[in-house]
């Protein structure tokens, strides 16, 4: 069950929104969260070894909605997926007033401060494409990174693909040319494709660790890539230290949205088998340094009085529960700022000491 409603501002006026979803969010949990998974797979969806260990359990951290989700790795090929993972509905109810609805005006904040990580995406194509006419930035969300990719490259034109209204609103607002809406692979299929073969850059940032059949979506981008069209993918990196040394607290597990993880190697291999050429794997560059602090912040949050959410049942946090919120945080501030600076010194050498939590592929497709 989906209600639509559109994001408004201030405490009052999300109050009514988040009174208004309630009734919705708590009929689909009537049943409870089982319904939202596919059977358990004894195999991996990567090379099919069936050698896996569980990898980690964890709960919804951000939203905390409701349910538990598991992360086994493969032994063969270091493939890490969710097991059992999200079926069509899970996903909706998942995806629901994150990106969109309730959740789209914090996201839409945060994405729009980005600038900096956006620029060092868009100039790592510059070596290897300084002038291409056009771009698909897949999983573009609001556009902001194709709008900030335009100053580097003015002559481009931008369009944008994701499965959200927000590449819609992102074409209105003239971030993008074109905005599409849907599957990648399902919009890229076949000859007569408004998409095939019509880019020369096609970019992934943070997308196929969302995808549940990310050789699909490489595929589609082969479709959607002219003869020597570049291909840029930035995904996290499952062997990255901080998974192990924070666990469960780690971001980029992301659970449950983010159900493919996959190492390079494994990347660069079956990129080579569709026809592409990797010309540069970067681990320093990509890296985002938030780890520790995002990790103080997510111990935090799961310590703090809850804020109000239309999954939750009992009655709305009164003054006093908001007010204790806020003091966790008050008392948390010296931690948090702690854990920055620490990001901060530990970010020059993060790709060298396998700190780094991303690392982003540059490949060519072959004619």
């Amino acid at each position: 069950m989906t209600t639509e409603t559109r994001p408004t501002t201030g405490p009052a006026a999300r109050s009514r929104q988040v009174a208004a979803l309630r009734p919705g969010y708590l009929a689909d949990l009537a049943d409870g969260t089982d319904r939202f998974f596919e059977p358990r797979r004894a195999d991996c969806p990567w090379c099919g070894s069936t050698a896996l260990r569980r990898r980690l359990r964890t709960t919804d951290l951000l939203q905390h909605k409701p349910g538990r989700f598991g992360l086994d790795a493969c032994g063969g090929c270091g493939h890490v997926f969710q097991n059992p993972r999200l079926n069509g509905a899970g996903l909706e109810f998942y995806y629901r007033d994150f990106y969109d609805g309730l959740g789209e005006q914090r996201l839409a904040g945060l994405f729009g401060t980005r600038a900096a990580v956006y620029r060092g995406r868009a100039r790592a194509a510059a070596p290897y494409a300084s002038a291409p006419g056009r771009w698909l930035d897949v999983g573009t969300g609001h556009g902001h990174f194709c709008e900030t990719a335009r100053a580097d490259f003015p002559d481009t034109v931008f369009d944008g693909l994701d499965l959200s209204e927000g590449v819609e609103l992102a074409e209105h607002s003239g971030r993008l040319a074109r905005g599409f809406r849907g599957s990648f692979p399902e919009l890229a299929a076949g000859p007569s494709s408004e998409l095939a073969g019509r880019y020369d850059v096609v970019s992934m940032f943070h997308y196929l660790e969302h995808s549940t059949d990310p050789g699909r979506e490489l595929a589609a981008a082969r479709e959607a890539l002219r003869p020597g069209g570049l291909l840029l993918i930035e995904v996290p990196d499952p062997r990255c230290r901080y998974a192990r040394l924070l666990g469960r607290w780690w971001l980029p597990w992301l659970q449950p949205q983010h159900l493919n993880l996959v190492p390079a190697a494994n990347l660069s291999e079956r990129l080579g088998e569709l026809g592409f050429t990797v010309l540069t794997e970067q681990h320093r560059e990509p890296h985002d340094p938030v780890d520790l602090l995002a990790a103080c912040w997510l111990l935090l949050d799961a310590v703090a009085p809850r804020e109000d959410a239309p999954w939750l049942p009992g009655a709305p946090p009164g003054r006093l529960r908001r007010a204790l919120r806020g003091a966790c945080f008050l008392a948390g501030s010296p931690v948090l700022l702690l854990a920055a600076l620490l990001d901060r010194l530990v970010a020059p050498v993060a790709g060298r000491a396998g700190l780094s939590n991303a690392y982003r592929l540059v490949a060519r497709r072959g004619a």
